[in-house]
């Protein structure tokens, strides 16, 4: 039986994805084998492939931290799981809760070790949750990066609070999370696009407002006056040096940024005067921890709130799938493996 699996092989200008089957792996001590039915792919896993996401040079790696499964082998020494139990990959294996530590850090999947585009893959019995009833393989591969980072962005590190006001940078897969979770706990989000078919589609979720920074240059001055001059309490930083010091101009007293993304190119001055005088906080967000990731999971579960996927590509079109991904997806893009060649 082969493995059907990509790995990421250095190229002339990045990395080339690459078929690589192989026989399936087997569990060790602690680790657990999970036939994968769907992947998730992303906007970090398209910037590893165009080396803007650093990898410290390795090379022919298995991409991708997102997949969702059933166990079918279990290794010495793991309790608490079973053959045939649904499960989704944790972003990083060895980070169970609390703060961040190197050991967990250094083992995030797909980013230059072990990531999870395959049929087969070992995970640490500590680095996966259960899928929650009723769900599809599809919307559980939706989690653990994207729906996690907007879990801790706004939920541990932001201790969100209702009535609280949101501001949104675009419309991906974390934006959309924050979204669902910002209108489900009671605050008023507003969401920042350059389309304004999708500020229509997001004030269709739940959004207070959308504003469309092509046609707003100035739009922290229109995020406050939403909020009657306020300022917002809560930014999903996403965009990058093109959006932070406007992201900062948003925020009002004792508001709190979180640093995620950077689609328009790493950079950007946070302004020390600013911050103190406002009491403003920065928390750059590195996804979340498996607490983090049962904590959504059960919110969203309360909630009855469901992941928006973009579009499902098979695996074959996984390329397409990328592609996708950069091109401005309105929510998760996904690869299914069922049925795989």
């Amino acid at each position: 039986m082969e493995n059907k699996r990509y790995t990421l092989k250095q190229g002339t200008n990045g990395y080339d994805l690459a078929r690589a089957d192989a026989p399936p792996p087997a569990p060790a001590q602690g680790e657990v084998l999970v036939r994968v039915h769907a992947v998730s792919i992303n906007r970090r896993d398209v910037s590893v492939r165009d080396l803007s996401y650093p990898v410290n040079g390795a090379d022919n790696f298995t991409p991708l931290s997102d997949a969702a499964g059933e166990i079918v082998a279990i290794g010495a020494g793991v309790e608490g799981w079973r053959v045939g139990d649904r499960v989704a990959s944790t972003f990083c294996q060895n980070w169970a809760g609390g703060r961040l530590t190197l050991p967990a850090a250094v083992s995030a999947l797909g980013g230059g070790g072990p990531g999870v585009f395959a049929q087969y893959v070992v995970l640490s019995a500590d680095g996966i949750t259960r899928i929650p009833e009723g769900w599809s393989w599809e919307e559980a591969a939706s989690l653990p990066c994207a729906g996690v980072t907007a879990w801790r962005a706004l939920m541990t590190l932001g201790k969100l609070e209702k009535d609280d006001w949101v501001l949104i940078i675009g419309t991906g897969g974390v934006a959309l999370f924050a979204l669902q979770i910002a209108v489900a706990a009671g605050a008023k989000a507003i969401v920042l696009s350059s389309s304004d078919a999708k500020i229509e589609a997001v004030k269709a979720m739940g959004a207070h407002s959308g504003v469309n920074y092509a046609n707003t240059p100035d739009w922290a001055d229109t995020v406050r006056g939403i909020t009657g001059g306020a300022g917002v309490n809560h930014v999903v930083e996403l965009g990058g040096s093109g959006t932070l010091g406007k992201s900062v101009a948003s925020l009002g007293l004792d508001g709190h940024l979180a640093l995620i993304g950077a689609l328009d190119g790493f950079g950007g001055d946070i302004p020390a005067m600013p911050m103190i005088f406002a009491a403003l906080r920065v928390s750059a967000i590195m996804v979340g921890s498996r607490a983090d990731q049962e904590a959504l999971i059960a919110f969203m579960e309360d909630k009855a709130l469901r992941p928006v996927i973009d579009r499902v590509f098979p695996f074959e079109q996984a390329e397409d799938a990328y592609a996708r991904t950069a091109s401005g997806a309105f929510g998760k893009v996904i690869v299914t493996l069922n049925g795989a060649a």
